[in-house]
């Protein structure tokens, strides 16, 4: 089962995350959470691992329309940006906006999902 999509680059992991905050914001994107999964476990549980950060994104008016129609939904919300170090080519994952409308089976949600997984393909396409 796919679950998100994603897109190779070949630019450090640095300047990967800025593009794709930029990228974000250009399709009408904030990010309001930002997990350094790489420091945090090695705070946490001195573990090492490749560089790794989760992005949580929002789109307030689409937020907005999606918890008009189910308050629940927000167990879903924001829209999770994974970018990771995988050799020398940094990954850049996206959730599948469609998983919200498949876990809640609420059909009158699609609209919504489609137009922010469109808005989400297209900021990976600028990356």
């Amino acid at each position: 089962m796919s679950y998100g999509t994603s897109v190779t680059v070949r630019t450090p992991f640095a300047e990967t995350v800025s593009r794709v905050r930029k990228a974000l914001a250009g399709q009408g994107f904030g990010v309001l959470t930002e997990i350094d999964v790489t420091a945090t476990l090695r705070g946490k549980l001195g573990e090492q691992m490749e560089d790794y950060v989760i992005l949580g994104a929002c789109s307030p008016p689409f937020a907005h329309r999606a918890l008009g129609i189910d308050r629940g939904v927000g167990l879903l919300l924001p829209c999770n940006v994974v970018v990771r170090a995988v050799g020398d080519s940094t990954l850049v994952e996206a959730l599948d906006p469609q998983v919200m409308v498949t876990l809640t089976g609420r059909p009158e949600l699609e609209p919504i999902a489609d137009e922010v997984a469109r808005r989400l393909s297209n900021a990976l396409a600028e990356v």
